[in-house]
C-alpha cells in the first residue's frame, strides 16, 4: 500500500522517521512520500530521514519556533493559520501515486493532537484518496493536561479521518523504563505493526509472490468507507521456525500431510495469539464490524490453508462476515507471523475513559466559570455598598 506519511508534531514526526527507517529496511518501498509537520524548530532538526524540504515549520508568528506548549487550542489556531505553508510540501507529493495519506501524530500534546485533525479535514476537502490518522495515546502517568488534550483531540480526530488506527502507549509501558528509551522501543513496535501491514502487497520485481495477495484494496475495504467513526486497532504474533534439514527426507518434508497440518495449525494458532493478546489499542475483538489476517514469514512455512482456518476463526470470533485473509511472503525471514487488523472496534475501554475525561473537564471549566462569575457579582455588589457609605 502506497502512503503518503505526514508526521504532526513531535512524536509523530519521530515515528515518521522510524517509518522512513524501516521501509529502507525491509526494500518495500511502501512510503511513497514523507513530510514532518512542526511548531517546534528544535523537532524538525532532530529528525534524521525526513527531507530538509519536506520539514514545515509553522506558527512562526504567534510562538517564534518555540512550540505551543501542550495547548492544543493553539495547535489548531497556527494550524490553520499555516495551512497552505503545509499545502506547500504536499503539492510535491505524486498524489497519483499514492493510495492513501496517513497522519501520524501524539495525541497528548499541543502541535500534533490540534493540528491534526485540522490537516485531515484540510486533505479530505481536497482530495479523492482516503486520509487515515494513526493516533498516539499517552500514558495515564503523563500528566492531566496530556490526557485531557487526548480526550478533546481523538473526539475531533475521529470525525475527520476516514479511519483512525490507534496505539496506546499505556499498553505498552514497561515498569522501570526510562523515558527515552521506552519511547525509542515504543515507536519501533508501533512502525513494525503498521509497517508490515501496510507493505503486504507492495511486491517489487523479483519478489516472491504470495498465493493470496493482500494488495491496497484488501486493507482499504477493511478500514471502511469513510463515515467518520472507524476506530481500528493491530494484534501481531509471531513464531521462530526450524530452518530447512538437508537430506532426502527433506526433499518430501513440504509434500507430506504432517507438514501441511503443522503449518496450518501454526497459523491459527498466531492469528488467535494476535487477536486476544496485546493489541496496539485493546479492544474486544467481538466487538469489530470487519477484519483482516495477513500472514507473514518465509513462504515454505506459509500455506492458503492456514490463512483461511485464521480468518474462519477470526470470523467466528467476531460474528463479522467481512474478514479477508491473505500472505506477505518474507523470504529469508526465521519467524511466521499473523497481523491481525480489527476495524470499526466499538468496546474500547480506553476510549470510554478518555471520554469521561472530557466530560469531567467540561463540568470543572463550567463550575470554574460560573464560580467565577459568582464572585465578580459579589465584588461589583460589594463595591456597590462600598460607594453608598462614602
Amino acid at each position: 500500500m502506497k502512503l503518503a506519511l505526514i508526521g504532526f508534531g513531535q512524536a509523530g514526526g519521530k515515528i515518521v522517521d522510524e517509518f522512513l527507517a524501516y521501509d529502507s529496511a525491509i526494500d518495500n518501498s511502501f512510503v511513497e512520500a514523507a513530510i514532518a509537520v512542526n511548531s517546534a524548530t528544535t523537532d524538525l532538526q532532530g529528525l534524521d530521514r525526513v527531507p530538509q524540504k519536506n520539514r514545515v515549520l509553522i506558527g512562526q508568528a504567534r510562538v517564534k519556533g518555540h512550540g505551543v506548549g501542550a495547548d492544543n487550542e493553539l495547535g489548531a489556531e497556527v494550524t490553520e493559520a499555516d495551512i497552505d505553508e503545509i499545502q506547500g510540501a504536499i503539492d510535491r507529493i505524486q498524489v497519483h501515486e499514492i493510495d492513501a495519506f496517513l497522519i501520524v501524530s501524539g495525541m497528548g500534546g499541543g502541535t500534533g493532537s490540534g493540528g491534526a485533525p485540522v490537516l485531515a479535514q484540510h486533505l479530505k476537502r481536497i482530495y479523492t484518496e482516503p486520509v487515515y490518522g494513526l493516533g498516539i495515546l499517552p500514558g495515564t502517568d503523563e500528566g492531566g493536561i496530556y490526557t485531557l488534550n487526548a480526550a478533546r483531540s481523538f473526539k475531533t480526530f475521529v470525525h475527520e479521518v476516514d479511519n483512525l488506527l490507534v496505539f496506546d502507549n499505556d499498553a505498552w509501558r514497561s515498569a522501570g523504563e526510562s523515558v527515552g528509551s521506552g519511547y525509542d522501543r515504543i515507536n519501533r513496535e508501533i512502525v513494525e505493526r503498521f509497517g508490515l501491514l501496510f507493505a503486504a502487497g507492495e511486491v517489487g520485481h523479483g519478489d516472491h509472490v504470495a498465493e493470496s495477495v493482500v494488495d491496497s484494496s484488501e486493507i482499504i475495504n477493511t478500514l471502511g468507507n469513510g463515515n467518520g467513526n472507524g476506530i481500528s486497532t493491530i494484534g501481531y504474533a509471531s513464531e521462530v521456525v526450524e530452518p530447512e534439514s538437508d537430506g532426502l527426507l527433506s526433499s518430501f518434508r513440504s509434500e507430506t500431510e504432517f507438514d501441511e497440518g503443522t503449518a496450518t495449525n501454526r497459523m491459527t494458532s498466531l492469528v488467535r495469539k494476535a487477536t486476544l493478546g496485546r493489541l496496539t489499542l485493546p479492544a474486544d475483538a467481538a466487538s469489530a464490524d470487519r477484519g483482516l489476517v495477513v500472514a507473514t514469514g518465509p513462504p515454505e512455512h506459509l500455506n492458503r490453508k492456514g490463512v483461511e482456518r485464521g480468518r474462519q476463526w477470526l470470523e467466528d470470533e467476531t460474528g463479522s462476515m467481512e474478514i479477508r485473509g491473505g500472505d506477505y511472503p518474507l523470504p529469508g525471514e526465521d519467524e511466521v507471523g499473523a497481523i491481525v487488523l480489527l476495524s470499526g472496534v466499538t468496546d474500547v475501554p480506553r476510549i470510554d475513559q478518555l471520554q469521561q475525561v472530557a466530560i469531567e473537564a467540561q463540568e470543572t471549566t463550567e463550575n470554574v466559570r460560573a464560580r467565577a462569575q459568582d464572585d465578580f457579582a459579589s465584588l461589583v455588589d460589594t463595591g456597590g455598598e462600598l460607594d453608598a457609605l462614602f
